[in-house]
């Protein structure tokens, strides 16, 4: 952090000369100008090189916000010290005196007649800026007061040398390890599989420090070569375990949640009466619909269509129920401890799904690739088993009264699910104006849709920690990027683009801390599961312009 600094120096009225004799009276020490200049500002520096023309001088004191001990530089035995003088109102005196004069005021001395009394006298001093306080801040030192523990140095020597060695990992190299550098990490050379030293190491640290600590083990960073026995470079990384184990849910928390939960029912519920906008009075509709409609209608004529707008509603949050039990499922087995789920309404599909947090290390990759394509794999089924038996109630006459009236065009927001409706309810249907489905189809378009938006691999939604604990974070990077750019310029996500990406970027942008082991990879069917995914999501999400949706008889465009 900038100080101010100032330097001044006073006016000088008396000469002095640098002899013995002259030091024990008046107790001024001289001392080589060059050496002081290395241990003064800049601002001193300039100063010196300016107004000092003699090779010695006595005292000079710098008002810099960057000295603590103001400045105060005097010399002993030829060092330069620093006097601790608290006393930040006095000014700084330079005196010279060239060898003539010196010479004769040396040999004045000797006759006796030099007058102590000229040399107490303090000189006048003329003030040519003002005295500042300083109230200096370390902004290093305060993050560390304010930030995490640090692992002890101690522990540190302790741990190099009863937990490693050379028949298990020989340290060759420290860093700092974690997002403030509140960790140490231990790089250096593997001499074992991996998995087994790894093992070794953590009973081997809980034996010797107890449950104080955690150990990861991560990919070196920088490292220039694999490792000779196949796979990359590993080190080792030592955090606090209060610092490197998420805190549990506080009371806000479960406030929030609840707070979501309520305006969740109330998008769903709103959803459920769009649904139904041809059957609304046409004073509910115009306000729904003109922009220019300033007072509300009377919200009692909304009362008789409840109870239709309600089993959508049930839909919507039966998908999101589905999705938040299947990651609790899969966390349940591994021992991992999840957050309580934060719906985010969204008026348009009802929520966008929830926020859910690890509160606990994982243990291993395959560990979040399973939680984390759990939930989406459940949401997914029930929503897709609730679209396909929407469509076949469609095409039967015995439901028609169940029926909603819906533009066609609405099956050009998916081209996936616009080909599945165009082969079952047929090119004579899908080519209308408007086309009547029931509930259930737009239930299960509103789940499949906010699952492979939640399984796009950028940051912290479930499908970026699938492809982070698959492909590594460098891959998720790569990812990310490819994904905002595509949200960007509307090829995926269709009008939900924007919203989409802004809740990305406000709320789930930061990708999931390493897992304890960092390393191990998560074997081929994962991969190839999360290849999959992210390809049927892609065609979930993207829509089908006019003139392929004209080709394909999926809605009626009038014009291309």
């Amino acid at each position: 952090m900038g100080t101010l600094t100032s330097c001044s120096f006073s006016a000088v009225n008396f000469r002095f000369r640098s002899s013995s004799i002259f030091r024990e009276r008046v107790g001024v020490q001289g001392f080589d100008s060059r050496e002081l200049k290395r241990n003064l500002c800049f601002l001193c520096k300039g100063v010196i090189s300016k107004e000092v023309s003699r090779e010695k001088f006595f005292k000079i004191r710098c008002f810099s916000g960057g000295n603590n001990n103001d400045g105060d530089y005097t010399k002993n035995d030829g060092d330069i010290k620093e006097n601790n003088n608290t006393s930040s109102s006095k000014e700084s005196t330079v005196t010279t005196a060239s060898p003539q004069e010196e010479k004769a005021m040396e040999e004045k001395s000797t006759g006796n007649d030099l007058t102590p009394s000229v040399f107490s006298r303090p000189p006048n001093v003329v003030p040519l800026g003002s005295v500042y306080t300083d109230f200096q801040i370390d902004s290093f030192k305060l993050m560390e007061l304010l930030g995490p523990e640090k692992v002890d140095p101690t522990d540190v020597k302790l741990v190099k040398d009863k937990l490693f060695g050379y028949s298990t990992f020989w340290v060759t190299k420290e860093e700092p390890f974690g997002d403030l550098g509140e960790g140490i990490l231990f790089l250096g050379n593997l001499r074992g599989k991996r998995e087994d030293v790894f093992t070794k190491l953590r009973t081997q640290l809980a034996e010797i420090m107890g449950d104080k600590y955690n150990l990861f083990m991560v990919e070196e960073p920088n490292s220039e070569a694999p490792d000779p026995r196949g796979g990359p470079r590993v080190s080792f990384g030592l955090l606090r375990k209060e610092v490197s184990e998420p805190g549990p849910t506080t009371l806000w928390q479960y406030v929030i949640s609840l707070l979501l939960f309520l305006l969740t029912i109330g998008s769903s519920v709103e959803l459920g009466f769009a649904s139904q906008i041809n059957r609304l009075p046409p004073e509910i509709m115009k306000y729904f619909t003109d922009p220019n409609a300033v007072e509300p209608p009377d919200m009692e004529l909304l009362y008789p269509f409840v109870e239709s707008a309600l089993p959508l509603a049930y839909g919507v949050l039966g998908v999101l129920l589905f999705h938040e039990v299947g990651h609790f499922l899969a966390a349940f087995p591994k021992k991992v401890k999840l957050s309580i789920p934060f719906l985010i309404p969204n008026i348009t599909l009802g929520s966008f799904g929830a926020i859910t947090q690890f509160k606990s290390i994982l243990p291993d990759r395959s560990t979040i690739v399973d939680i984390s394509l759990a939930g989406p794999f459940a949401g997914a089924a029930l929503s897709f088993s609730m679209f396909a038996v929407g469509l076949l109630l469609s095409s039967n006459p015995d439901a028609a009264g169940d029926l909603v009236q819906v533009p066609s065009m609405l099956f050009q927001g998916s081209l996936l699910l616009g080909l599945i409706s165009r082969a079952t309810l047929g090119y004579t249907a899908m080519h209308a104006a408007t086309l009547s489905v029931h509930p259930l189809v737009i239930a299960g378009w509103c789940g499949l849709t906010t699952t492979a938006f939640n399984m796009l691999p950028v940051g912290c939604l479930d499908g970026g920690r699938a492809v982070q604990g698959a492909f590594g974070k460098g891959a998720l990077v790569g990812f990310g990027l490819t994904t905002y750019t595509l949200l960007g310029l509307g090829v995926i996500g269709g009008p939900l683009s924007l919203p989409w990406g802004l809740y990305v970027l406000i709320c789930q942008r930061t990708p999931e801390k390493p897992c304890l082991n960092d390393v191990t990879e998560v074997g081929t069917w994962r991969k190839m599961a999360i290849t999959v995914t992210i390809f049927l999501l892609v065609l979930t999400l993207l829509p089908v312009w006019d003139e392929l949706a004209e080709e394909l008889g999926i809605g009626l465009v009038s014009t291309f």
